[in-house]
């Protein structure tokens, strides 16, 4: 047996709150994460909205029902989340988002935006935005990955590289079940191995977006 490839045209939507006009100084791409969809991630985005700031939600481009079909034939649950890659055939996964969001990018954003962009990943989003902004096509000022890390398999001389000259944001609720001491030991060492020191903001909560914390970052 041997594995094949094929490429082809491929349509994705995403979602958005506000409008980019002359007007608009701040824009925010929000990365969802595991199991979710774009246009629920994107209302917790609401308060950000004014006439100066355009938020941008994409979405992972596998889609799947969040309960198997035993469970869904005795709950009527249909539920439907996305996410951006599995450990099967995760490079492709990879390749295919980045050009995803780039194409986003390209579209969306005029080449003479001279506004901040933030690139924000929340849980499995922010290895996503990581690889994303490590890209080097997004022109972007701050990162915020919030209950997620750097992905352990980056580039690190890249990224040290890329975002000494960056705003990077790292929030956490501490009761989050994700992110044990381990994880947060490694949150750690890779910022140790980027030579980076990220401003962290720890809140009182769980797996969440805190409206409080967004507020400040606004």
């Amino acid at each position: 047996m041997v594995e094949q490839e094929v490429s082809f045209n491929f349509k994705a939507r995403y979602y958005k709150l506000g409008t980019l006009s002359a007007d608009t100084k701040k824009i925010w791409f929000v990365i969802h994460g595991y199991g979710q969809l774009a246009q629920y991630f994107l209302k917790k985005f609401k308060s950000l909205e004014d006439p100066a700031t355009c938020i941008i939600a994409p979405e992972g481009l596998s889609r799947f029902y969040l309960e198997d079909i035993t469970s869904r034939s005795q709950s009527g649950n249909n539920k439907v989340g996305a996410t951006w890659m599995t450990r099967e055939n995760r490079l492709t996964d990879i390749n295919n988002y980045i050009t995803y969001l780039n194409e986003i990018y390209a579209h969306e954003i005029p080449s003479d935006f001279s506004g901040e962009i933030t690139l924000l990943g929340f849980s499995q989003g922010a290895a996503t935005v990581s690889r994303w902004a490590l890209d080097g096509t997004v022109n972007f000022q701050r990162l915020v990955l919030w209950a997620g890390i750097f992905p352990p398999d980056m580039d690190f001389i890249k990224g040290s590289d890329l975002f000494k000259s960056k705003e990077i944001i790292e929030v956490f609720g501490q009761q989050d079940p994700y992110l044990t001491d381990d994880r947060l030991k490694e949150m750690t060492q890779l910022n140790e191995r980027l030579g980076l020191t990220p401003k962290i903001i720890p809140f009182e909560g769980g797996h969440e977006i805190n409206a409080e914390i967004l507020a400040r970052l606004r």
